[in-house]
């Protein structure tokens, strides 16, 4: 298995970075579409190879690592302009270049190969590591999260150091390359750097629960993210704290591993689930779903010596892989998948290795069995291995990470091997977080670090947390072979107890036959099948006057306690999918601006901005130009009076169609852009949240002029000004822009001679949360959902989803996860400025009365929404 990936990475990729398996070609940066944050591990380095050369070594390929080195040395330039994560570059190729310096002086002191290597790798792991180092140029000594190879982090060339969070696992993951890159070289600046950023986060732990978040701002210590557990984000910093008391001998770095250790014990194992926590109220679980890379977590606790609650987790983590082949990306308390992809991840075969070596239990030399298997089955293709994108319909992905060949097959290998398979003793050495192989002789090695133990200094140790730090076989199940067994029995069926069948209850009732369960990411409003499920969950679906659809859920009503579970699901995905969109995909407001005589750029009128057209944020003088009402008003068919629509700026009602069929609409008929008016009567920005207008699900690339929203009170301010004066300019911008001396000049010369006429008109700029409008409503009778991208949540006819369960109301802007921020708010405070020009006297002609009265009013309830926004601050 290991030949097949590591000979097609050879001949279809190398030297790029990674191999792309179902194209047979390499995964070059910038030559292919950019994967976001992903693409950060990747710096035109080899980055596979690197990762995999002390691989080799344990797998007994001598020769092919011998050939890999000298290319590695020959090929491989560690001098790129290029961003790249601090903590990827850190664990994969520093410590592949030094879990291959390591292995190769080993080698060489055997005398049959490597005999001409002059630690060639370890001089470019020290060029690596001379380039990580300007991150770490930051007030609290934790390391920006990007740095550039070449150039730094402050250069202007660098295009990074703007970032202000790094994650706790992205900061505390150093200490064992930095370490032993200082104990190989004797130069002690690398170990004081990554000493430097674990005693900040140790500082910074929440001192009554005694845990860390998942990210941290870099520069003032404050916790981004206050959510805790034990897997993405946060991981390997506990693995770090420990093998470094194992490597390098301080036990400062074990008490504060056994501090940390107790609180996770405490508040986040749940046995045999361990669950993120908020750090300030431990007791309250963050979340609902735990994700995959905690499987490591076992195999920590194997080497803390804890092994009963390592095997408990791990049973159930076997369990969740039966039923899907891999281990999702993340997935529910009930055992349901939450993410359905599986990049062929490790930690679950390390935490394998690590209990077969505690217990010597032949169980898990099935479950290794099991893992080969599936890999074998579901996995392999023609040019490699390829990660899952969905284990529920075994999709594949173009990808195969580095760490498939750096870990997966080191650890598989190793839970099979026997004493003479190796050529070395694997005992005398520690895994880095990506499996890389560092000498254990490294603790003795050039101690240029006093040990100065900071930690029990204001801490207070339980001695039980020092039991079987060092776990030895022959004291742990002494007379107990059965022991591990006795542990798992219990969670044989824990998957199926909690989801017993792969359907939904209420579907299965329908008689519908198998399908996958009803989740809130695929719920259409208008799809009778769904609304009947919802039914059967006690679910019940009501259409707000204002367009928006609320759900709330009444498990009395549900058909049975399983369909009211199932319903209880439902209205927890559709509340953390409206949050995860909110955080996301929030646009900012835009803004219309009444241009024309006698406005003058004095009345702005906040709209609702587009997912598609242009970006009136990238486009600073905006859109300007006269309006014009179309025909038919929907704009759901062709323009029937292009003539008056051409060059200008069409206004129509919305519902009856989508968004996007309006634009491509009025754009043929000539318009230069296109405002949407609310259909729902009285509707306003002051009072409804504000919404932006999702696409077709379509490609809406063809889509190249301004579109933006306006409710009901708002459009209707631009409808009564085209009934009073006929000629009514508009500019369609990101914000509100100060009015020209031409305007100014006009006001001046028309205060003269109409002095009696004086404007009355306030400026006024409000602004709220932006949700997202996927779809047009035909009425309010009719309300459709579609799902824009996969991070959105299905959205009700046209703002958002309002959420209510257990027989009791959410307020809407609280069930919508609409949460504005305290900055955000405050600006807008401060901009909420008005601008009178009227006396005692001066009005207007009976005519435009109603153009005054509704600017009173809005400005009332402006006054009175600024003062709503201040109660909540």
């Amino acid at each position: 298995m290991f030949d097949h990936a590591y000979t097609n990475y050879m001949e279809h990729a190398y030297p790029a970075d990674e191999l792309m398996p179902l194209t047979c070609r390499g995964r070059v940066r910038g030559q292919e579409p950019s994967r976001g944050d992903v693409d950060d591990a990747l710096g035109k380095f080899s980055l596979t190879l690197i990762d995999t050369l002390d691989t080799l070594v344990v797998l007994n390929k001598t020769k092919e690592f011998e050939e890999a080195v000298k290319k590695v040395i020959k090929d491989v330039n560690l001098d790129n302009d290029i961003v790249v994560s601090v903590f990827e570059t850190n664990i994969r190729v520093l410590g592949g270049l030094l879990g291959g310096h390591s292995v190769a002086i080993m080698l060489k002191e055997k005398g049959e190969y490597m005999q001409w290597y002059s630690g060639e790798l370890l001089h470019m792991a020290k060029e690596l590591g001379y380039k990580l180092l300007p991150a770490f140029n930051t007030t609290s000594g934790l390391p920006y999260p990007r740095v550039n190879l070449k150039f730094g982090v402050r250069h202007p060339e660098a295009r990074t150091g703007t970032e202000t969070d790094t994650c706790t696992a992205c900061a505390g993951t150093l200490i064992l390359e930095f370490a032993a890159l200082s104990r190989f070289t004797g130069t002690s600046i690398f170990e004081e750097y990554a000493r430097k950023a674990l005693d900040f986060i140790w500082e910074k732990r929440q001192r009554s629960s005694n845990l860390v978040g998942v990210t941290i701002n870099i520069h003032t210590g404050d916790w981004v993210r206050k959510d805790s557990g034990v897997g993405a984000g946060i991981d390997s910093y506990y693995e770090y704290l420990l093998k470094a008391y194992v490597l390098l001998g301080d036990d400062s770095f074990l008490e504060r591993f056994n501090t940390h250790y107790d609180a996770i014990m405490r508040y986040i194992s749940q046995p045999p689930l361990l669950l993120d926590v908020h750090i300030h109220k431990p007791m309250l679980n963050a979340r609902t779903w735990m994700d995959s890379l905690l499987a490591f977590f076992p195999g920590l606790q194997v080497l803390k010596g804890d092994i009963r609650p390592a095997i408990e987790t791990h049973e159930m983590l076997y369990q969740v892989i039966k039923k899907h082949n891999f281990l999702p990306e993340a997935f529910t308390t009930d055992f349901r998948v939450h993410w359905a992809q599986h990049p062929l991840r490790p930690e679950f075969a390390e935490s394998t290795y690590f209990l077969y070596k505690a217990t010597g239990d032949p169980y898990y030399l099935e479950v290794g069995k099991t893992l080969i298997e599936n890999l074998n089955k579901y996995a392999r293709v023609p040019c490699g291995f390829a990660a899952m994108k969905d284990v529920r319909t075994g999709s594949h992905e173009d990808r195969m990470d580095s760490f498939f060949l750096a870990e997966m097959f080191k650890y598989l290998y190793l839970l099979f091997a026997d004493k003479e398979d190796m050529i070395f003793d694997i005992e005398d050495y520690i895994f880095t977080t990506e499996a890389h192989l560092l000498p254990l002789w490294l603790s003795t090695t050039n101690q240029t670090i006093s040990k100065k133990n900071t930690t029990t200094e204001y801490t207070e140790l339980d001695d039980s947390n020092f039991d079987w730090t060092c776990p030895n076989t022959q004291i742990l199940f002494p007379n107990d072979p059965m022991f591990a067994q006795s542990i798992r029995e219990p969670l044989k069926n824990v998957v199926d107890k909690s989801c017993p069948r792969g359907i939904s209850r209420a579907e299965e009732s329908l008689g519908s036959g198998p399908k996958p369960p009803l989740r809130a990411r695929d719920f259409m409003a208008s799809n009778p099948e769904h609304l009947e499920i919802l039914k059967k969950m006690g679910v019940s679906l009501i259409h707000l006057k204002d367009g928006r659809v609320q759900l709330v859920q009444h498990a009395v009503q549900a058909a049975s306690s399983l369909d009211a579970e199932d319903g209880l699901r439902f209205m927890q995905e559709m509340i953390e999918l409206s949050s995860q969109q909110q955080k996301e995909q929030q646009l900012p407001p835009r803004a219309v601006q009444i241009v024309s005589h006698p406005f003058f750029g004095r009345v702005v009128l906040t709209a609702g901005p587009a997912q598609f057209g242009m970006d009136l944020s990238k486009h600073k003088a905006g859109t300007r130009g006269f309006v014009a009402t179309i025909k038919p008003y929907n704009g759901c068919s062709e323009i029937t009076n292009p003539e008056a629509v051409k060059e200008k700026i069409a206004l129509m009602q919305r519902g009856q169609c989508m968004f996007a069929e309006k634009a491509r609409n009025i754009q043929k008929a000539g318009a230069i852009g296109g405002i949407v008016i609310d259909d729902n009567e009285g509707s306003s920005s002051d009072t409804a949240p504000l919404f932006q207008m999702a696409g077709d699900g379509k490609n809406t690339d063809d889509i190249t002029i301004p579109m933006l929203f306006l409710f009901n009170k708002e459009g209707n301010i631009i409808l009564d000004a085209i009934r009073e004066y006929e000629a009514v300019e508009v500019l369609l911008s990101d914000k509100a822009k100060d009015r020209d001396l031409e305007m100014d000049n006009m006001d001046q010369n028309l205060s003269e001679n109409d002095s009696h006429k004086q404007s009355s008109e306030e400026t006024t700029s409000a602004s709220q949360d932006v949700g997202l409008a996927s779809e047009e409503p035909e009425g309010e009778e009719n309300s459709d959902v579609t799902q824009p991208d996969p991070l959105s949540p299905a959205h009700a006819d046209s703002d958002s989803v309002s959420i209510s369960n257990q027989d009791s109301y959410i307020p809407e802007n609280e069930a919508s996860t609409q949460e504005p921020e305290c900055a955000q708010v405050d600006n807008q405070a401060q901009e909420q400025k008005t601008e009178t020009e009227s006396d005692s006297k001066a009005n207007w002609d009976n005519k435009v009365q109603p153009m005054e009265s509704i600017l009173a009013d809005w400005n009332e309830d402006i006054e009175a929404f600024e003062m709503m926004e201040k109660d909540e601050l």
